[in-house]
């Protein structure tokens, strides 16, 4: 795996070639807002460095995903998430084309916010 894929629309967009509207960065992981959000509150996390998807994931990354999953609580409820346990969040992580992975760069889904059904 590289650090960069230039043909990737994920290495491009951490890359600051492609538009985004930033949750977070530094120096091993850049957030955004997804362009076709499924929830009030959806952004993803990926890694700078090119990894295709969970299915490459080793033992060499459990510092960045450790970060990845712990940055995800914070950032969720800075971007408008309502507190656990009336609140919450979904993460999802698509892993490779039965999993419905659709950009092949590892990348985690945060949603969350009111919702039409949440029972209240």
């Amino acid at each position: 795996m590289s650090a960069h894929d230039p043909n990737c629309i994920f290495c491009k967009i951490v890359a600051g070639q492609i538009p985004s509207k930033k949750v977070y960065e530094d120096e091993d992981i850049y957030a955004f807002h997804d362009i076709n959000p499924w929830a009030p509150v959806h952004f993803l996390l990926v890694p700078r460095r090119h990894i295709p998807s969970m299915a490459q994931i080793g033992a060499e990354h459990e510092r960045l995903m450790g970060r990845m999953l712990t940055l995800a609580p914070r950032l969720a409820l800075e971007q408008g998430c309502n507190p656990y346990p009336e609140g919450g969040f979904r993460i999802v992580c698509n892993t490779g084309l039965e999993g419905g992975q659709e950009v092949h760069h590892l990348h985690v889904h945060v949603m969350g916010g009111p919702r039409p059904w949440a029972r209240g």
